[in-house]
């Protein structure tokens, strides 16, 4: 020591060095961690004699410790925490060491180096001998009293009520461990106070045997005070409540019979100290083996012996002990023919004869919409994150529910879909149906049949019958799954309490109200399943003109900037279908149909179809040779597929689109129809875009004014060898970027929202509306030229000859003359022609001025006058007063 008040702490690391031990400097903030960097290193190698001059030469540090374990000669430190020592737990260790057998054990090792710590805890050190120290282990513990708690116990337990607070009394350090020793001092501790040695010292560690240091840890667990659950395998089954004045076997064998009569041929008791008694295995003759009495609950056998029948640190019950001694194991038949043997030694009563009788139903709590993963790629704005897939609804208990009478059983289960507790199902007109994906990941509706149901049924809730207990008998609950026929029953309701399923959406949409549906899953306020066909962006809070201009830059620079649109307006459609997903819900109703035609092979027509299904997902059909086929076509995809958008793909060259059935399916906002392979009519919502490509398209009769070209002209032969697009091969762009494009497009939308969601007054018959607001979007984006050309668009080949005609009529005889169809056929040049090129008679051309009579062709129509003279109809050709002169 250097004076009388400051230990040599070099002193002492020669001391301890002298005695193969590992020595470490202690940091002097109170946080008791040796004082070096990367000190792992000392857990294999010992600290030199160099480095403990460099430490502790100066005299300036205040805390020394040891390494224990393999490094320090295999040395294991015992610790008993101060409140060990104020509980009076290490008297209770020595009683229990001395009345055992320990005794002398006990005494070595308390004598032969013991330090006490400032906190009032002793440290034993002993070597172990013949074998490797285990690692740090706590040997007694016991819950903290709430007088005891500190104020960050207290708000950890009023954040998650029922926490356990734990004190340990009793450890161990062992390899890899780390102890502060005696003399340290000063900071090393928190309180300031030094480390005293208390007896012996490293030179008189006691060497112990391996089992001696097993017998004392035993001592040491027996004061274990934490309440240990009783493992299943140890005690039956849980099992309902009996009938008032019932006990069962085993109940009454637990109450009547003592430890003695269950485990005295396996165990001797050593003493008894309260209401906990000492045992000892036979063939042992020192120590302890096992406790009974210690558990505050309830009177159990805790065994710590590996070399008994029992199984080591876990309660028995005094049945489950006697099953296992007399039928040698805890499997449920092994309880079962325990407790009838004990039935016919007279323990337990009869059971009362129990009338068939149902177990209430367990309510399961509320469920929640589903949310996304977070993907930390970059995004338009900068301030976005994606989202993952869609979520599910999740609901935290499964209901319960008795099936034992079918009538009961379709009320419960009819109750169980009011009340919110089945995830994931939903209805449409037709009946439940639920969202599942294909091999694609894309999303499928399908309407459950009375085998869906009752696999639902059977994963979602728990349906049991009441059956007879022979072993109480009593009764008891049996698992069994819904009838088929009770599935059959509820499909064949006229309605079911279910939320509604009113469509799928593959990215974030606007709802009625200008809010957006962003998270995926169901949406209560609209009835519409967000599954997205790429990761979502979490959006930023608010939109800036920046954002919107990079997610311009984004669509309309990069990924579309090489398509050889004819015009500008065939690029202004092209993206009015693009955002036409988005902005379904909040002009509900069809859409015109996107018709994407080129003038040759090659030219990026199909590769315009295929971007729409890497946003949003698209399912293709063909055309089929008849009006039947169509319309089993449309109903398919309607009913059954979620995709926003539908594909009529690559159509045969020049065709000309007249379907009166496609027309009709473009009016209609929603689409009726007989279910296939059934009579019964079904009624789906008409909510997708459609689409239809191929080369030099034409659109005849009404389909011509509902439809939106997009033309495509690459001006140069062979234009599927082209090469240097901004992009590279716009596929595999998308497959990286079209989240990006999805997100671009989403913030467009957010920045019209945010300007006033402003629309410009356009006219297009059914779509007007629709038509008026992506014209709002478009101008808002100073995208132009949106239906700039619909005037000639609208005109269908026939109408185009019509126009032809009647324009020769006005300019060759004049909107005033009176003229016969015969006399008008000499505008032989004009005239609309048959299919085979030829002119029509005077009779056929009356016929179709007939057919004709008040329509407008561009802006001419011929009128209609009946001479009564001549009885005939004559016609004269006039222009609309707003027209062009």
């Amino acid at each position: 020591m250097n004076d009388a008040q400051t230990p040599d702490l070099r002193a002492s690391a020669r001391e301890l060095d002298d005695a193969g031990l590992c020595v470490l400097p202690v940091k002097a903030d109170g946080s008791k961690a040796p004082d070096v960097s990367r000190w792992g290193q000392y857990k294999v190698n010992r600290s030199t004699p160099e480095e403990h001059d460099r430490w502790f030469g100066d005299g300036q540090r205040t805390g020394i410790g040891v390494v224990t374990g393999a490094v320090s000669g295999n040395i294991e430190l015992i610790e008993f925490e101060g409140l060990a020592i104020e509980e009076g737990v290490l008297d209770e260790v020595a009683e229990l060491a001395h009345n055992s057998g320990l005794g002398d054990l006990w005494e070595a090792v308390t004598t032969g180096w013991a330090d006490r710590s400032p906190s009032g805890g002793v440290h034993f050190k002993v070597i172990v001998k013949d074998r490797p120290v285990a690692r740090n282990t706590k040997l007694a513990r016991r819950l903290a009293r709430e007088d005891e708690y500190t104020p960050e116990e207290r708000q950890r337990i009023a954040e998650k009520p029922g926490t356990k607070i734990v004190r340990v009394l009793i450890e161990t350090r062992g390899e890899g461990g780390f102890v502060v020793i005696a003399p340290s001092h000063g900071s090393t501790h928190p309180s300031g106070d030094p480390y005293i040695r208390l007896s012996g010292g490293p030179a008189s560690m006691p060497v112990i045997e391996p089992e001696d240091l097993d017998a004392l840890h035993v001592l040491c667990q027996a004061q274990d005070a934490m309440p240990v659950e009783e493992k299943v395998k140890t005690e039956p089954r849980s099992r309902r409540e009996l009938p008032a004045g019932f006990v069962r076997p085993g109940d009454d064998f637990e109450n009547q019979t003592d430890w003695p009569t269950i485990i005295g041929s396996e165990f001797t008791p050593v003493f008894t100290r309260g209401s906990t008694t000492y045992w000892r295995r036979d063939g042992k003759s020192r120590g302890i083996s096992a406790t009974t009495g210690h558990a505050a609950d309830k009177d159990r056998l805790y065994v710590f012996s590996t070399s008994t029948v029992f199984e080591a640190e876990t309660p028995y019950s005094k049945f489950a002990a006697h099953t296992l001694l007399t039928q040698g194991s805890l499997s449920s038949d092994a309880f079962k023919q325990a407790g009838a043997e004990l039935r016919s030694q007279g323990y337990g009563s009869e059971p009362p004869r129990q009338r068939l009788r149902s177990v209430p139903q367990q309510q399961a709590g509320p469920f929640t919409d589903g949310s996304s993963a977070l993907d930390p790629d970059p995004v338009p704005d900068g301030h976005e994150t994606p989202d993952g897939g869609p979520g599910l609804r999740l609901v935290v208990n499964k209901p319960e529910l008795d099936i034992t009478n079918e009538a009961d059983a379709i009320d419960g289960l009819l109750a169980i879909m009011a009340s919110g507790q089945l995830p994931d199902l939903y209805k449409r007109s037709t009946g439940p149906c639920w969202i599942h994906q294909d091999e694609d990941g894309k999303p499928l509706i399908q309407q459950l049949g009375s085998d869906n149901l009752r696999a639902y049924f059977q994963r979602h809730v728990t349906t049991y019958q009441v059956v007879r207990d022979p072993f109480t008998e009593g009764t008891k609950e049996v698992r069994e799954p819904v009838m088929s026929r009770t599935c059959s029953t509820i499909l064949g309701e006229k309605d079911w309490p279910l939320p509604p399923l009113r469509g799928v959406v593959a990215s974030p949409v606007v709802r009625r109200d200008g809010s957006l549906i962003t998270t995926p899953g169901y949406d209560s306020t609209t009835g519409l399943y967000l599954h997205p066909r790429t990761p979502l962006r979490r959006l930023a809070p608010q939109v800036t003109d920046e954002a919107v201009e990079r997610a311009k830059d984004i669509v309309l620079n990069q990924m579309l900037v090489d398509f050889p649109f004819v015009t500008d307006s065939d690029r202004a459609h092209y993206l009015g279908g693009m955002l036409a997903p988005i902005i379904r819900p909040y002009v509900p109703g069809p859409t015109p149909l996107l018709l994407i035609t080129s003038t040759n092979q090659g030219s990026g027509k199909s590769l315009l179809a295929d971007a729409l299904d890497y946003l949003y997902g698209a399912s293709a059909m063909p055309w089929p040779e008849n009006d039947a086929e169509l319309r089993k076509s449309f109903t398919t995809k309607l009913s059954d597929s979620g995709d926003p958008v539908i594909v009529i793909d690559n159509l045969p060259n020049g065709y000309n689109i007249k379907s009166p059935l496609l027309s009709q399916l473009l009016t209609s906002k929603t689409w009726g129809d007989r279910a296939l392979g059934s009579n019964k009519s079904i009624s789906v919502p008409n909510d997708r875009l459609w689409c239809a490509t191929g080369n030099n398209l034409q659109a005849g009769g009404d389909n011509a004014r509902r439809t939106l070209w997009v033309r495509l002209d690459p001006d140069c032969p062979n234009p599927d060898q082209r090469s240097g697009f901004k992009v590279g091969d716009l596929r595999y762009w998308l497959e990286d970027n079209a989240s990006t494009v999805v997100a671009a497009l989403v913030t467009m939308v957010r920045g019209w929202l945010a300007d006033g969601a402003k629309t410009v007054n356009t006219r297009m018959g059914d779509y007007s509306r629709w038509a008026s607001v992506i014209a709002g979007i478009l101008r808002y984006l100073s995208v132009p030229d949106w239906l700039a050309e619909r005037a000639e668009a609208d005109l269908d080949e026939e109408s185009q000859e019509w126009v032809r005609f009647l324009d020769a009529w006005h300019t060759k005889i004049g909107p005033d003359q009176l003229l016969t169809a015969a006399e008008l056929l000499a505008l032989k040049d004009s005239v609309p022609t048959l299919p085979d090129g030829t002119p029509p008679s005077a009779k056929q051309l009356g016929h179709w001025l007939k057919a004709r009579q008040g329509r407008f062709f561009d802006n001419l129509r011929f009128v209609v006058a009946p001479d009564r003279h001549r009885n005939q109809n004559c016609y004269r050709v006039e222009r609309h007063s707003a027209g062009k002169s």
